[in-house]
């Protein structure tokens, strides 16, 4: 393991970028942005884990995202899942995409111990006020009520949600335009 960008992505020593999969880690901030809440803690706590250690890589149906970064499931020597224990930490949130959801299930039970222990990002309230939010069963997205993406829901795949809280507990993740 050569170099930690972030709570999400490395660079392994064959110099290929390593996006993990089924997870996604606060941003950090750039082109004069802050950094997201926890992007820090994410970032120190992946490179900590996986600093001078050799890594294992198991992939899902894709290898690569459209940035030709390899999509990975990043283990230590010892068995450990570093996608799961940064989601256990509060240092992440699930964000599974088909057709890669291998470890969907075991990341979702990581996700609601530390959404019920309000650790990580999970210790602000996840409020946003609206009456309610748009989730795709077919993506795992959720959105605001007047996003155009939440609106060209099919409705066989519509889903509503009461809150942001209900809906990363079903494992869905935020859309990245509306920001719900």
């Amino acid at each position: 393991m050569r170099y930690v960008f972030d709570g999400d992505t490395i660079l392994v020593d064959t110099g290929q970028k390593v996006r993990y999969l089924g997870i996604d880690a606060p941003e950090m901030g750039r082109d004069g942005k802050e950094s997201e809440f926890m992007a820090l803690e994410a970032r120190e706590f992946n490179r900590q884990a996986v600093n001078q250690s050799k890594v294992i890589l198991e992939f899902d149906l894709e290898k690569k995202d459209r940035h030709g970064r390899l999509l990975a499931y990043v283990f230590l020597e010892n068995g450990d899942m570093v996608n799961a224990l940064l989601v256990r930490k509060g240092l992440a949130h699930v964000l599974c995409k088909k057709p890669n959801v291998k470890y969907r299930l075991l990341l979702l039970r990581e996700q609601r111990l530390a959404m019920t222990e309000r650790i990580g990002i999970w210790s602000r309230d996840n409020t946003k006020g609206e009456a309610y939010y748009a989730g795709n069963s077919a993506s795992y997205r959720f959105h605001r009520p007047n996003c155009p993406f939440g609106k060209k829901i099919q409705p066989q795949h519509l889903v509503r949600f009461e809150s942001r809280f209900a809906a990363f507990w079903e494992g869905y993740s935020p859309c990245k335009r509306c920001k719900p």
